[in-house]
C-alpha cells in the first residue's frame, strides 16, 4: 500500500531570501509550511562565507548589499538586522589636465561634492543637473517604491502615482541614454548614472527595450531613498534572520533537498494542488501542496514541471571578484583617502564611452579590453565581519563586481582567467601599487582572492546562465490584459493555478528584496 505525500498549504521550493519571506509569513499566518533548499544551509545567494582558509573572514560571497528589502517586512517579521548606511555614495577616478583626480560625492556634505563636480569639470553646471535629475528619482522612488508591497497597479494607475509626466516619460517610456545625455555632458558623469541601468543587465543605453530603464529604476527606489546600505555582519545576517523568523512561525526547513519536479492538479472548483518530488540523501521524497511558492527562475520552474521553455534561456553578465586585502592600497588620485574612495561605490572604466566599448566587445564575443567594474569595502563600514586578529592588523575585504561579461564570453575555460586579468589591470590603473601586492594570503599561502562568473553563479547556487536577477526586470505595474486571481493582483502568477512565482522572476523581483516572497504569500492569504 503507497505511503501517502505529506500535505502543506505551502510548500516552498528554495530557501533563499525570499523563499524564506514567504514561509516566515505564512507561518506566522497559521499555515503550514515546508520549505525545500538543494544546498546545505538556507540563504541562497545571500549568505556569508569563509571563502578563504584560515582566514577569519566573513565575506558576503554573491549578494553584498541591501535597497529594496521594505522596512515593512522587517517590521512585520520582526527582523533583527542592521543596516548601516554609507556616508560615501561613490568615487569615481579620472585623468584630467594630465593628472590624477577624481570624482567623490558625499552624500552628507553636498558643499563637498559640488567641490568636487567642479574641479572635476571646471564649473556647476554639471552638478547643478546632477541635483535637478536625482531630485527627480528621489520624487519617483518616494511614489512608487510603496507600491510594490501592494497589488499590482495598472501602468496607468502607476502613471498617476508617479504624477510628473516628464519623469514618466525619461523611467518608462524612452531609452535612458536619451535622457542621461540631454542632461549631463561629461562623459564620466554620464557613465557614473548610467552604471546603475547596466548592473547584471547586458545592455546599452540606447536599448529599445528599455531593459536599462528597468534596471535603472529598481536601482534608484529602494524604501523610497535608493541608498544602498551596508548589511552588518554580512549577508548571512540577513538571511539567518529570515530563517529565525520562519523557524519561530513554525515553518519546516528542509535543507539538502533537490526539488526535481513537480505535477499540478489544476482544478477550476479552487482545489487546485500540487505535488513536489526531491531527492536527499536517503533516497527521494514527496510532498503535495495546496500551493506551491516557487524560488527559482521561471525556466527553472519549467523544466520542473516538464514544459518547453517559453522563452530564450536567461544570461548574466557579471563577473564577482571577492578580495581579503592586507591593507587598503593606495590611489593615484592622493587628494583621496583610500578609506573613503573605498567605502562607497569606486567606479572603474566606467565613463559613458568606455561602458558603450566594453558592451560592444562583450556583444562581439570578446572579453572587453577595458572591462567596467565597481567596488566596495565592506569592512570599512563594518568591521564586524573581520576576526579580531584581521581587525587589528589592518585588513580589509574588497568586493568587485565587473559588468558586461556576459555567460557567453566564457565557454573557453581560459576566458575567466583573461576576464580577471583585465578587470584586475583597469583597477591597478587607478592605484599607485598593484592590489597584488595588498592582497592577504590563505592558510596554504595563496592570494585571497576568488572570481566567480555566470557559470559559476549556476553551478553553485542555481541561477540560470547566471543570472542575478533570474529574467530580465520588469517595470511594476501590468498593462490591463490578465485574469483577475489573487496571484494575478499581486504579480506572481505562473499558467498553473497552483504555483506562484515568490522569487526574483516574479514582476517585482530582483535584488535582495524579499517583496516577491511577501507578494506570494499575500496572494496565498487572499486565497491564491
Amino acid at each position: 500500500m503507497a505511503v501517502a505525500s505529506p500535505r502543506y498549504d505551502a510548500v516552498i521550493v528554495g530557501g533563499g531570501h525570499n523563499g524564506l519571506v514567504a514561509a516566515a509569513y505564512l507561518a506566522r499566518a497559521g499555515r503550514r509550511v515546508l520549505v525545500l533548499e538543494r544546498l546545505g544551509q538556507a540563504g541562497g545567494a545571500a549568505v556569508s562565507t569563509q571563502a578563504f582558509p584560515g582566514v577569519d573572514a566573513r565575506l558576503s560571497r554573491y549578494s553584498y548589499l541591501v535597497s529594496l528589502l521594505p522596512r515593512k517586512v522587517a517590521r512585520d517579521l520582526g527582523l533583527r538586522v542592521e543596516l548601516r548606511r554609507r556616508r560615501i555614495s561613490s568615487y569615481t577616478p579620472a585623468v584630467r589636465g594630465g593628472g590624477p583626480t577624481g570624482l567623490l560625492v558625499d552624500a552628507a556634505d553636498p558643499d563637498r561634492t559640488r567641490e568636487s563636480f567642479r574641479a572635476l569639470t571646471g564649473s556647476d553646471r554639471e552638478w547643478q543637473s546632477w541635483q535637478r535629475f536625482y531630485g527627480m528619482t528621489a520624487r519617483i522612488a518616494e511614489r512608487v517604491f510603496p507600491t510594490l508591497t501592494e497589488p499590482l497597479p495598472s501602468r496607468a494607475e502607476l502613471r498617476r502615482q508617479v504624477g510628473d509626466d516628464t519623469a514618466w516619460g525619461a523611467l518608462f517610456e524612452r531609452p535612458l541614454g536619451e535622457t542621461v545625455e540631454a542632461v549631463f555632458t561629461d562623459d564620466l558623469v554620464r557613465g557614473v548614472v548610467l552604471t546603475d541601468a547596466l548592473i547584471g543587465t547586458f545592455t546599452h543605453a540606447h536599448d529599445e527595450s528599455l531593459r536599462q530603464n528597468r534596471c535603472f529604476l529598481y536601482h534608484v527606489i529602494g524604501n523610497g531613498t535608493g541608498d544602498w546600505d551596508v548589511p552588518v555582519g554580512g549577508m548571512g545576517a540577513v538571511t539567518g534572520a529570515l530563517e529565525a523568523a520562519a523557524r519561530a512561525a513554525g515553518a519546516e526547513i528542509r535543507t539538502g533537498c533537490e526539488v526535481t519536479a513537480i505535477s499540478t492538479d489544476d482544478r477550476a472548483d479552487g482545489t487546485a494542488h500540487a505535488e513536489v518530488t526531491y531527492r536527499h540523501r536517503d533516497g527521494e521524497g514527496r510532498a503535495v501542496g495546496r500551493r506551491v511558492l516557487v524560488n527559482a527562475a521561471p525556466s527553472v520552474l519549467e523544466r520542473l514541471l516538464g514544459e518547453e521553455p517559453s522563452a530564450p534561456a536567461p544570461e548574466g553578465a557579471q563577473l564577482k571578484v571577492n578580495m581579503v586585502l592586507r591593507r587598503l592600497p593606495r590611489l593615484r588620485d592622493s587628494a583621496v583617502d583610500p578609506r573613503e574612495a573605498f567605502a562607497g561605490t569606486f567606479h572603474i572604466a566606467e565613463s559613458y564611452g568606455q561602458l558603450e566599448t566594453a558592451y560592444r566587445e562583450a556583444a562581439a564575443g570578446r572579453v572587453p579590453q577595458a572591462p567596467p567594474s565597481e567596488i566596495y569595502c565592506h569592512s570599512l563600514s563594518d568591521p564586524s565581519i573581520l576576526g579580531p586578529g584581521l581587525a587589528e592588523q589592518g585588513c580589509h575585504t574588497l568586493t568587485l563586481f565587473g559588468l558586461h561579461m556576459p555567460a557567453r564570453l566564457f565557454g573557453d575555460p581560459a576566458a575567466k582567467q583573461r576576464a580577471l586579468a583585465a578587470t584586475l589591470a583597469q583597477l591597478d590603473a587607478v592605484l599607485a601599487e598593484p592590489i597584488a601586492d595588498c592582497l592577504a594570503l590563505d592558510a596554504e599561502g595563496r592570494p585571497c582572492l576568488e572570481a566567480k562568473t555566470p557559470p559559476d553563479l549556476e553551478r553553485e547556487v542555481g541561477l540560470p546562465g547566471g543570472h542575478i536577477f533570474h529574467r530580465d526586470l520588469a517595470f511594476p505595474f501590468h498593462d490591463g490584459d490578465r485574469e483577475e486571481t489573487p496571484a494575478a493582483r499581486w504579480g506572481v502568477a505562473t499558467a498553473h493555478p497552483s504555483v506562484l512565482l515568490c522569487g526574483a522572476g516574479a514582476v517585482r523581483g530582483g535584488g535582495v528584496s524579499g517583496i516577491p516572497g511577501h507578494n506570494a504569500a499575500m496572494a496565498v492569504l487572499e486565497g491564491a
